[in-house]
């Protein structure tokens, strides 16, 4: 299996691709790489420290060996949504299996199993898991039902045939539009493009929950005033989203020509 496919209970089919082991292996030594330049700058201060306290010095670098690995990958993939520094570099993300939302639970276990895959070095243990199992999981993501996928990149559609060039009210507020455009990833502005190619595949009844969920979201992440989109269906304030996420600088319409003067007119007769 090369591709993570979800199916939402609207009958909607997303496929992600699978991150294999050599991508995932570039990524971890980038973030090993960050982890070593933390833990020698945590070095130099215990130096510092251990001009008051000895103990307390060795200590801090013992419980800091241990603890600061594990704390940067835990909260870079919380706070970024699935991605440290090392997957953002090469277009990997962690995501829940079975498509919901990731939770913190899913995190912690799959970093703590950590300590089995690289077993006995180099982590040769989760690096035969992932060859060895169908969606190139290692024994933490086996565990905590996650997989790493690449982030797909967006194409650029062709709005004007699907979207149309019909006023979008949520322009009238660049820097909220700005702010929703840095916390949508491409991989949820992807899934709502979807929606909206597929909206006639869809039972009419999923066809309405699928928009209602998908613009509850988009609310979530950004606020604009009441009425900037009253009188909107779901459907259609997801359809203005997507239409600021691909086109965040819609070229203004040509000016029409003017009409030519009659010389004669206002001539007294």
């Amino acid at each position: 299996m090369t591709h993570l496919r979800i199916r939402t209970p609207e009958g909607v089919e997303f496929s992600l691709p699978l991150a294999g082991p050599v991508s995932r292996a570039l990524a971890l030594i980038a973030d090993s790489l960050f982890i070593w330049c933390t833990m020698a700058f945590f070095g130099y201060l215990m130096m510092f420290l251990s001009v008051v306290s000895q103990d307390a010095a060795g200590t801090g670098m013992t419980v800091g060996f241990f603890l600061l690995p594990f704390a940067y990958l835990m909260s870079m993939e919380w706070l970024n949504r699935g991605q440290t520094i090392g997957k953002r570099l090469f277009g990997l993300r962690v995501v829940d299996a079975q498509g919901l939302k990731l939770r913190p639970a899913q995190i912690v276990l799959r970093n703590l199993l950590r300590a089995v895959d690289m077993l006995p070095l180099l982590y040769l243990v989760g690096g035969v898991a992932c060859l060895a199992t169908r969606r190139a999981q290692r024994l933490g993501d086996l565990a905590a039902g996650t997989v790493v996928v690449r982030n797909p990149k967006a194409a650029r559609p062709d709005l004007d045939q699907l979207i149309g060039t019909r006023f979008n009210s949520l322009r009238a507020h660049p820097h909220l539009a700005a702010r929703l455009r840095q916390r949508v990833p491409a991989a949820e502005a992807a899934i709502a493009l979807q929606a909206l190619v597929r909206r006639e595949e869809t039972e009419p009844a999923s066809r309405v929950e699928l928009f209602r969920d998908l613009a509850d979201h988009f609310r979530g992440l950004v606020e604009f005033p009441p009425e900037t989109a009253e009188g909107l269906t779901d459907e259609q304030y997801v359809r203005d989203v997507v239409d600021l996420l691909y086109r965040p600088r819609l070229a203004a319409p040509a000016p029409r020509p003017a009409e030519p003067v009659d010389d004669m007119a206002g001539t007294a007769g």
